[in-house]
């Protein structure tokens, strides 16, 4: 299933969104500008290494420092691959939008990195030996996905389902497609315990706190003066909250 967009429109122009957006990608376009080598370098230092913390007689070997704490924030702005930027990318585009309108920009960039900075320390809590580096904002978008979750619960994602090579279109509510989304975080992330920490290559902890976090604490950012408008395709469900 690829989701396609949400049916909320914005009421204002994303501005915190697009700058993310475009953060994320150019900083992509420096990454794949330099030698494998160096990038490979670049990802250990600026990338969340849990075993940097835990084995620091290994984080010496390799020249790591252990008293630099910056990768739990940093590892957020970068990518390992297009296919890895255009996903979470994505997802930022379809779910950012509508939760910048319900805080604010500055509230939701705050909001944003804070749920990123949370993600990784529970990737970290979760795969402490782990000598592989950590990136991706997908922490960060989970975190988003969380407050879309309570926000907007009458939202439906347009989905794309191939059948036999034909498109296929369907709207799934929101509150199920993001539900089955984060289940199947956990059920990965639980299974990644026993199988070997960073199991496929996935920071599945990362998503499952990062998503958490935003769930619980979405509420202390969102705008006072709000003005909740409906859209006729939430009327009927007005009446039931």
């Amino acid at each position: 299933m690829i989701p396609i967009k949400d049916i909320i429109p914005r009421r204002q122009t994303p501005f915190v969104t697009y700058f993310l957006i475009l953060l994320n990608t150019l900083i992509f376009f420096i990454e794949i500008s330099i030698p494998h080598t160096l990038l490979n370098s670049i990802f250990y230092i600026f990338g969340l290494v849990p075993a940097r913390y835990t084995h620091p007689e290994w984080a010496y070997i390799v020249g790591l420092h252990i008293d630099n704490y910056w990768p739990f924030f940093t590892n957020i702005f970068l990518h390992g691959s297009w296919f890895h930027l255009i996903c979470n990318m994505w997802a930022l585009w379809i779910f950012g939008d509508n939760v910048e309108d319900r805080m604010g920009h500055i509230s939701y960039l705050i909001f944003y990195l804070l749920c990123g900075i949370v993600a990784s320390f529970t990737y970290f809590v979760f795969n402490p030996n782990s000598t592989i580096p950590a990136i991706g904002a997908s922490g960060a978008i989970a975190g988003i996905m969380g407050a879309y979750f309570i926000l907007f619960p009458h939202s439906r994602i347009i989905t794309l389902i191939p059948l036999f090579f034909i498109p296929y279109f369907i709207e799934i509510p929101a509150v199920i497609f993001i539900g089955f989304w984060f289940i199947f975080q956990l059920i990965s992330g639980t299974f990644s315990i026993f199988a070997g920490q960073h199991a496929g290559g996935i920071a599945w902890w990362a998503h499952v706190g990062g998503f958490i976090f935003g769930l619980v604490t979405h509420k202390f950012f969102i705008r006072s003066k709000y003005y909740r408008e409906f859209y006729p395709d939430e009327y009927f469900f007005k009446f039931l909250e």
